[in-house]
């Protein structure tokens, strides 16, 4: 088990890229491969035990900025990023996955053209886990933001794939698929949601059906698919409304004496709270529909978010999950469709 770390690649590289991937090595027993510049790299590690690790570094002369104005270009621009020098590890069978936290755009379109896509998978999709309420704890929301103009049948093999990834990944068994809409009811929605519904009708997947945005933090489905647009709005209206929230509990309960007391006595029960919330847990997103396990945790992860997302990609790499999305990617290349 080898993976690449985009090392320098995210808003806190390398200092939390590098302890994440020691982190990750000494618990997990895997090879991390950092992928950056040698000096800058090998001056992090010296402030953290290796011993016994294993943690090579592959040379990368440049970095693509997490403010990169055309990132669908930038990894054709610098062949030499740490970026574009991982995937292209991953693309030739050197690595197993690859994690970064670098710019969203440069990983998926890099993605799309250093790993190609699927044959038989249109178009590049980002799942992320998310807490929810209930019994498993969390939903895979199905784009966020790699595809924002879709098709019926983009979404439907996001579906399929989501399923399977939630079900060998997360460990769901027959997870439940529900397509984000303004109603419940069969007949709402976008011309998108009401042309895909009967194609998931009649996928064979545990399709539930509409699930409207104030249900998904209920856990009312473990996979919930859409287009990139409404996906990526979604993830961030929760988390900026999770953060409005504990700030304003926070200016709260440190008004006045009493409350300071009481927040005292509450310290564990919003630790718990916001370890729930927390996005390092989850990992990152995976890049769904390129030829290879691609992570993608958060622009400003810290070393626990990497060592997470390392983390996902063995057990992607594990459960052989690319093999699979392969074989439906056969099917999905003998299915008929549509002109235009």
């Amino acid at each position: 088990m080898r993976i690449a770390l985009d090392a320098m690649g995210g808003d806190n590289a390398p200092v939390e890229t590098v302890l994440g991937a020691v982190q990750a090595a000494r618990e997990y027993g895997i090879e991390i491969v950092l992928v950056g510049n040698p000096e800058v790299l090998r001056a992090e590690l010296a402030k953290s035990d290796t011993a016994g690790l294993k943690l090579p570094i592959e040379p990368a002369a440049s970095v693509i900025p997490m403010d990169e104005h055309a990132p669908s270009t930038a990894w054709r621009r610098q062949r030499d990023s740490s970026l574009s020098i991982s995937l292209q590890m991953l693309a030739d069978g050197k690595v197993d996955a690859v994690v970064s936290a670098g710019n969203t755009g440069a990983v998926v379109s890099g993605g799309t053209f250093i790993l190609r896509r699927i044959e038989g998978i249109d178009r590049p999709a980002l799942g992320v886990p998310f807490p929810t309420m209930g019994n498993i704890g969390k939903v895979f929301i199905v784009d966020v933001g790699a595809t924002p103009d879709a098709k019926p049948h983009f979404l439907l093999q996001w579906a399929r794939m989501a399923s399977i990834y939630t079900e060998r990944v997360m460990g769901v068994p027959r997870p439940r698929v529900g397509i984000v809409s303004n109603g419940e009811e069969e007949i709402k929605g976008s011309e998108l949601v009401r042309e895909t519904f009967p194609l998931l009708q009649e996928s064979g997947l545990n399709f539930i059906g509409n699930v409207e945005g104030k249900d998904i933090p209920f856990g009312v489905a473990d996979v919930v698919v859409t287009d990139g647009f409404t996906g990526n709005v979604i993830i961030k209206t929760v988390e900026g409304t999770a953060k409005m929230i504990f700030d304003l509990l926070k200016a709260e309960l440190t008004s006045s004496l009493p409350t300071k007391l009481l927040a005292a006595g509450l310290r564990s029960n919003f630790r718990r709270i916001g370890d729930r919330l927390d996005y390092a847990e989850y990992g990152g997103s995976i890049v769904m529909g390129v030829n290879g396990i691609l992570i993608k945790p958060h622009g400003r992860s810290n070393a626990k978010a990497i060592k997470n997302a390392i983390r996902v990609g063995k057990t992607a790499a594990e459960q052989d999950i690319m093999a699979v999305f392969r074989e439906l990617g056969e099917q999905e290349s003998q299915v008929q469709r549509p002109a235009g």
